[in-house]
């Protein structure tokens, strides 16, 4: 029976510091935490030699993804592993983790298996780049290979055009491209040819995936020779490699991976973090809860949770602006678009700060990790960039609603706020002559208060009077129609 373990990374021992007088609880949670940072941090593996480590990446190819598998790779050299398993379902990632990936597999001691599953995976982009690289390529039924064409929305890169024939058609192609994105698909495809090349497999597909962006199933890969094997588990691909000859670091190897111990690697909680970080959509939704955060602070000082929500939010964000590369014009577009939609609450423009606020927004969504000559992964419109626009608006929408009613609503503060209050008169107010257009005087009583009033009808003493308005410190009444 294959036995199966699973691994994380685990702290070396540490040493007390001698000399120092500590007490037992104290040193027992330092020696907790310092251990616990080791099992985040510090690899260490406890495996028989021959084992197969097994590692699984499910996303973008990143940084933290990178640090992850090239770490199990060196692993499995050390302890002597019969090979490295790979099971792979990726959309593409940046181009430099995927160049220390690929050097890491191709340097490898070690033979390297990618497997690209479940059923419905891809291998897309630098998933492709990654699949060739491999000693043995499997793929499952329902998986699919290609499309690694380096693609920009705003002019980074340009759109995959067929290859035309003769040389006015070709002059037309060339004349349609930019050069910064010709740059970056010859030196794709000349990096893709030379990994084709050192697996002896279909450089010809392999080029035409980069530039033509061109895409197949598993089974149309395996007739094409562009991968070695399809089978629908991990049993049936251990058992279809087992004696299969492979080349590694310039030496034939007999892979032997019949009934060795499966060592499955898993990410390091740092790795974990770090991969979460390493998507743009995260970090977009990171941005828009950050600058709401704050604004709730700025707006209402003393709230404390939306400014602490807000400043962590911050501070993940500039981590993974740290991971992923990101375009300043994209991001000014996003701090421009969030700039007019607080500036919509303060001024009069009838919508049309809003309107602005809302397309700077998107367009800088869309920009601001539109980086096709070192990645690519962009942000999802529909999914992401919509709905946080759709939540900004109604978020706005909700303070202008607020706003209104506050402007509208009955005053309760201030001497405006007496009218229509109902008091007592407490003198009778004479009629007024016909001789004298001066108004009546008395007084009342309102609000605990007594006041100085005028009214222009007689009122005897102890009737209920209303205020109609005020003027200085004298109220002007009438009788009330009701005491309430």
């Amino acid at each position: 029976m294959t036995r199966t373990r699973s691994h994380r990374f685990r702290a070396p021992g540490a040493s007390g510091a001698a000399g120092l007088s500590v007490p037992r609880s104290l040193r027992l949670a330092l020696l907790c935490m310092f251990m616990g940072l080791g099992l985040a941090m510090s690899p260490a593996w406890a495996a028989q030699p021959g084992a197969l480590y097994v590692v699984t990446i499910a996303g973008s190819i990143n940084p933290a993804s990178a640090d992850y598998l090239i770490g199990a790779i060196e692993a499995a050299e050390e302890k002597g592993a019969s090979a490295i398993l790979i099971e792979l379902d990726t959309p593409g990632g940046l181009v430099s983790s995927t160049q220390d990936i690929i050097r890491a597999m191709l340097n490898a001691t070690v033979p390297t298996i990618v497997f690209v599953t479940p059923r419905g995976a891809t291998a897309t982009s630098a998933g492709t780049f990654i699949t060739l690289a491999a000693n043995v390529a499997a793929m499952m039924p329902g998986t699919s290979i290609g499309a690694a064409h380096p693609v920009s929305l705003f002019g980074g890169g340009s759109s995959p055009q067929p290859t035309p024939t003769g040389k006015e058609g070709e002059e037309g192609a060339q004349a349609q491209k930019d050069v910064m994105g010709q740059k970056i698909e010859n030196f794709l495809a000349a990096y893709v040819e030379s990994i084709a090349r050192q697996r002896n497999r279909n450089v010809e597909w392999a080029q035409d995936a980069v530039r033509n962006s061109v895409a197949v199933t598993a089974e149309e890969a395996l007739e094409l020779n562009v991968i070695d094997l399809v089978v629908d588990s991990r049993a049936e691909l251990l058992a279809a490699v087992e004696g299969r000859v492979v080349n590694v670091d310039g030496d034939d190897v007999v892979m032997s991976v019949a009934g060795a111990e499966v060592v499955v690697v898993e990410l390091t909680l740092l790795q974990a973090i770090f991969n979460f970080l390493s998507d743009p959509n995260v970090a977009t939704i990171l941005f828009a809860i950050g600058a709401l955060g704050l604004y709730m602070e700025f707006q209402s000082p003393g709230l404390i949770v939306p400014g602490a929500i807000g400043v962590a939010a911050m501070i993940l964000l500039g981590f993974a602006l740290q991971i992923l590369p990101f375009s300043w014009v994209g991001a000014l577009f996003l701090l421009l678009g969030v700039g007019l939609l607080i500036a919509e609450l303060f001024v009069t423009s009838f919508g049309l700060l809003f309107a602005a606020g809302i397309t700077c927004f998107l367009i800088g969504g869309t920009m601001v990790f539109d980086r096709p000559e070192v990645s690519d992964l962009t942000v999802d419109f529909w999914q992401v960039l919509f709905p946080i626009a759709v939540s900004l608006s109604l978020f706005g929408a909700l303070i202008a609603y607020s706003l209104g009613r506050t402007l509208f609503a009955r005053q309760t503060a201030g001497v405006d706020e007496m009218i229509g209050l109902v008091g007592r008169c407490e003198t009778t107010i004479e009629a007024q002559s016909a001789d004298d257009p001066t108004p009546s005087t008395g007084k009342i009583f309102v609000r605990g208060e007594y006041w100085n009033c005028t009214a222009g009808e007689p009122i005897a003493t102890g009737e209920p009077v209303e205020i109609v308005s005020i003027k200085g410190l004298t109220l002007r009444v009438r009788k009330a129609l009701n005491s309430a």
